[in-house]
């Protein structure tokens, strides 16, 4: 937020050096970012000077020249050369002099230098009213009044006022200072603590009184709640035209382009005392009434910048008799209802609305004006017919209008100040001194902050209503804390501390299974918790209703908290894909949420993503592609490093695989392992496989922290390890080999995998390959291999019988 110099002593008379108002300002919790010299006219007019034309002659060299001498007050005169046609002996007029800098309407600077026009010498310029910035005329020089002194400095001549803008960044809490007054009135509360007493000078509006009741404009306020107060004034007989110079050097220093004299006073009397108005062509209003209500769902409107937008039945809307929109309240004016230079009577405007409705209004439209930035924060509700009599006086004045009505003044409930207790002993705690409750007592009155009760134990508090970030002790100890300085608190010379962190259990065993995976190629990721909505449709495992949506998205792309980290994932793999990163191994530490009719819920996960090549081709051997045994691989590595064994693995009921398994430790899933589906890859624009492994990481956690070191013997008796390679139908899928080969032989059988699937050419139509692999062992003696064929056999048989199985 900008902050003129010059407007703040108009409330405050001082004399501070303008460094130490940005710290004082700085102090009391309005940080000054930056500090701007701002001129009415860039440049200042230096090195231009009055000058008296004592002779005019034409130049013998070109017909549309004049040779001018002038003086120029310092004992001689000089020759310049002259294009005006207006040039005479006699004139007063601006010199620019040798080495002079002056800049054009883009603010580029040119410098005056001795030279010759047409072989004759030119010592200077004589200066039309746009070479000096001062209007846009170039029909001649511009003559001044002949009563001036010869040599005085044109920036006296034209009041040229040079001002400091201070660059505030202000909290969203500080609604208070959201204007020159409420930074003048904190600046008086820090100087009082300084030992400097200033009155603060607010505008006067006693001369406010109306001149004629012949033109009123009725208001309708529909609900309350949303536009708690609504004040509104007809002003007639206006004539709109530039504002006077010195509104539009104010308006000028912070940044605003003046416009005219009706709208810059409703932006000055903004910036001036932090109360939105709004000017209405009072012609446009049909019905001569005002009604204030939420718009119809759908309903078009052309705002100011000339786009049209579909209203929200939560906008709420200014509209007239016929409930035709005009303005969308406390964000941005209607095209055809704003005052131009036709108008000659307008309603002036001064309201509070609700400043959540005007939030989400503001965002849903992406607008972001002067207005909404107030009314989103909250503004003072005692301001509003304070700031338009203070409007309406101005205008009167400096537009010719008469005021033509009374002021209208929607207020029904009167909104209460806020009561706060002061605790004396909190109020020491939380600053670590203790303070004079003398001077917490003359902070609070140089904040306005009424003092309703006294004991011994503290003081009952009244709150301005200006204060609506104030509402607890804890923000009243803050209050005197700024004000009273941190810089004055007291703190020891010696600081000791000590610095110490004791990883937990969880902690390490992370950390563990983050070095594992990073000694095998593997780079963290760290995604974005928030996600897109429409990524549940992808899973029919994921459901929509589970999904945890934020109230106030920063975009649509982040509107959900993600129910699975496979997708993030995704995205990260096909973003480095994008870039020619095409063998990538990625693994994320992250949550799921998910919300239930039970509640809220947040899942931990360890996530691995494969994709490409194992490793670069070295000069001893080639690269080869990642496949899933190798990603089952890494998950069988990390388990047995966190000391998990005896991992059975069944086929995953996951729709996020074409193939994949499922790993647990008795009836406790640890995680799932295998391809993503291509269907899924296909939407992230991903032509390459993808092998994704999901760990339930509480469930690992909890396996880790219970688990009990056992030691037992080796086994005294090898296993052995047979395969099969099965000619199946395309339906029959893994599940069903593995509960059938336990069915079938359940004392020797240790375990079953599929270590290879081949889908193609030289197969039957319809079939497919499996090859898998059975491990036998018995812990007393040593197979004999005609046992190990007969239970092969056996196992064959049941294959062939129950799946029509074919023996390659």
């Amino acid at each position: 937020m900008k902050v003129s110099y010059n407007w703040l002593r108009q409330f405050l008379q001082f004399d501070l050096e303008i460094e130490k108002v940005g710290e004082l300002l700085t102090d009391l919790g309005l940080e000054v970012e930056g500090i701007e010299k701002v001129e009415s006219i860039k440049g200042s007019l230096a090195g231009v000077v009055v000058g008296k034309v004592l002779t005019c002659d034409k130049h013998p060299n070109a017909d549309k020249l004049n040779i001018t001498t002038v003086d120029l007050g310092d004992g001689s005169a000089v020759q310049i050369v002259c294009g005006a046609p207006n040039v005479a002996a006699g004139q007063m007029v601006p010199v620019a002099t040798i080495g002079t800098v002056l800049y054009d309407a883009k603010g580029e600077g040119f410098k005056i230098k001795k030279g010759k026009i047409r072989g004759e010498e030119s010592h200077g310029m004589i200066c039309a009213e746009d070479e000096l910035g001062l209007g846009s005329s170039h029909e001649g020089i511009l003559v001044l009044d002949e009563n001036l002194v010869v040599g005085t400095p044109c920036a006296e001549v034209f009041n040229i006022e040079i001002d400091y803008v201070f660059e505030i960044g202000l909290t969203p809490n500080r609604a208070d200072a959201m204007s020159h007054y409420g930074v003048a009135r904190d600046l008086r509360a820090g100087l009082i603590q300084q030992g400097t007493s200033l009155e603060l000078i607010s505008p006067s509006v006693s001369d406010f009184h109306v001149d004629e009741r012949t033109f009123k404009i009725d208001i309708e306020v529909a609900d309350r709640e949303l536009t708690p107060r609504y004040c509104g004034i007809s002003i007639t007989d206006i004539q709109v035209k530039d504002s006077p110079e010195w509104i539009q050097n104010r308006l000028k220093a912070i940044g605003i382009t003046p416009k005219n004299n009706i709208v810059d006073i409703t932006n000055y009397v903004l910036h001036e005392l932090g109360q939105p108005l709004h000017a209405f062509d009072a012609a446009k209003i049909r019905g001569n009434k005002i009604v204030v209500k939420n718009a119809e769902e759908g309903t078009k409107f052309t705002t100011l910048d000339e786009v049209e937008r579909e209203l929200s039945s939560e906008d709420i809307m200014i509209c007239d008799a016929e409930h035709n929109p005009l303005c969308i309240a406390g964000v941005f004016g209607g095209l055809h209802s704003g005052v131009n230079e036709h108008t000659n009577s307008i309603f002036l405007e001064s309201a509070y609305f609700n400043p959540v409705s005007v939030r989400k209004t503001a965002k849903r439209h992406a607008l972001n004006t002067d207005a909404s930035f107030r009314f989103e924060r909250g503004i003072d509700i005692n301001m509003t017919k304070y700031a338009l009599k203070r409007a309406a006086l101005l205008i009167e004045e400096y537009a010719g209008g008469k005021l033509s009505s009374d002021v209208l003044d929607f207020y029904p409930e009167k909104m209460e100040d806020f009561q706060v207790f002061l605790s004396f002993e909190n109020a020491y705690r939380l600053i670590g001194q203790e303070i004079p409750e003398e001077t917490i007592k003359n902070i609070l009155a140089s904040l306005d902050i009424k003092i309703s009760s006294v004991t011994e134990a503290g003081l009952g508090l009244t709150i301005p209503s200006y204060r609506v970030d104030v509402q607890r002790e804890a923000d009243i100890i803050e209050e005197i804390l700024r004000v009273y300085g941190y810089n004055n608190v007291e703190f020891s010379h010696k600081l000791n501390t000590s610095i110490s962190f004791v990883a937990n259990q969880q902690t390490k065993i992370e950390n563990t299974t983050a070095n594992q995976l990073t000694a095998l190629g593997f780079n963290e990721t760290m995604a974005n918790s928030l996600t897109k909505p429409e990524y549940v449709e992808v899973l029919e495992s994921l459901n929509e209703d589970h999904n945890v949506t934020m109230l106030n998205p920063l975009s649509n792309d982040l509107k959900v908290m993600r129910q699975s980290l496979l997708f993030s994932g995704l995205e990260s793999v096909a973003y480095n894909i994008n870039r020619k990163q095409n063998a990538l191994k990625f693994y994320e530490f992250g949550k799921s949420y998910h919300k239930y009719d039970s509640g809220y819920e947040e899942k931990k996960h360890l996530t691995l993503f494969v994709t490409g090549v194992k490793s670069k081709d070295t000069w001893t051997r080639k690269s080869e592609g990642a496949n899933f045994f190798y990603i089952k691989g890494i998950v069988n590595v990390l388990l047995e490093k966190l000391g998990l064994v005896h991992v059975k693995s069944t086929p995953t009921k996951s729709d996020v695989f074409s193939e994949g398994i499922t790993l647990s430790i008795g009836k406790t899933k640890i995680a799932d392992v295998g391809v993503v589906k291509p269907t899924i890859l296909k939407k992230f624009s991903i032509k390459q496989e993808v092998l994704f492994a999901d760990f339930n990481w509480q469930n690992v956690l909890d396996l880790v922290k219970n688990k009990k070191i056992k030691v037992v013997e080796l086994p005294k008796f090898p296993s052995v390890k047979r395969d099969l390679a099965l000619l199946l139908n395309k339906e029959v899928d893994f599940k069903e080999i593995y509960n059938l080969a336990f069915q079938s032989e359940r004392k020797l059988l240790k375990e079953v995998d599929l270590f290879d699937v081949y889908q193609g050419d030289n197969l039957p139509e319809g079939k497919k390959s499996y090859a898998v692999s059975f491990v036998l062992q018995n812990e007393k003696k040593t197979l004999a291999e005609k046992e190990i064929e007969k239970i092969m056999q056996k196992l064959q048989r049941t294959f062939e019988k129950n799946l029509d199985a074919v023996l390659r």
